[in-house]
């Protein structure tokens, strides 16, 4: 199996704290016809500079019952400003549209075979892996976004469309892992494409 889930394969489940002082897993969201879950954090640039596109993108799509949810992996070891306290922080004051996790003990990452932040998991209503890669293609710069890989992907689903693309490689920060260098990735994690 590669380190990073397949197109085809089931969401992984998850049982973890959310900023809003509930817990949640997978089936809290079954409801929802598409979900997209997202390996991000507090501090990386590549997320700071694409956040508010992402909200635009869970805002234009929440009434097609798409559900964002965000799942910070990274160890505060490595990074403080990516501890709890500071994701709730970061939610009151920007009020994402989105349920933002804590996976501390990093295990939903591995699981997932997160790589960078930001990183998308689009999954269908049976939580099959529809795509997984980058949001857009300037996470960084938005200003520099030729194109919203997310979205073409979301409006081709909701339209009744196959997904135009299955995988793109994330363009971001390597998840920090607890007791490595910052810049240290697992051995078998490799590109996407």
């Amino acid at each position: 199996m590669a380190f990073t889930l397949d197109k085809g394969q089931k969401a992984p489940n998850f049982d973890l704290p959310a900023t809003d002082g509930k817990k949640y897993s997978l089936n809290d969201f079954s409801e929802s016809p598409w979900l997209v879950i997202f390996f991000t954090c507090n501090h990386c640039p590549y997320v700071l500079g694409s956040d508010e596109v992402t909200r635009q993108t869970a805002e234009k799509f929440s009434s097609e019952g798409v559900r964002f949810i965000g799942i910070n992996s990274n160890s505060e070891n490595t990074y403080a400003e990516d501890d709890f306290d500071q994701m709730v922080k970061r939610m009151n004051e920007q009020n994402f549209p989105w349920v933002y996790l804590r996976d501390q003990s990093q295990s939903v990452a591995l699981a997932y075979g997160a790589l960078r932040t930001p990183q998308f998991y689009v999954f269908d209503k049976d939580r099959n892996l529809v795509y997984t890669g980058r949001g857009v293609d300037s996470p960084r710069d938005a200003r520099r976004i030729t194109e919203n890989t997310r979205d073409l992907v979301l409006q081709a689903l909701v339209s009744g469309k196959e997904s135009p693309v299955d995988a793109t490689n994330p363009i971001g920060c390597n998840v920090k892992w607890d007791g490595k260098d910052a810049h240290w990735m697992p051995a078998d994690a490799c590109d996407l494409v």
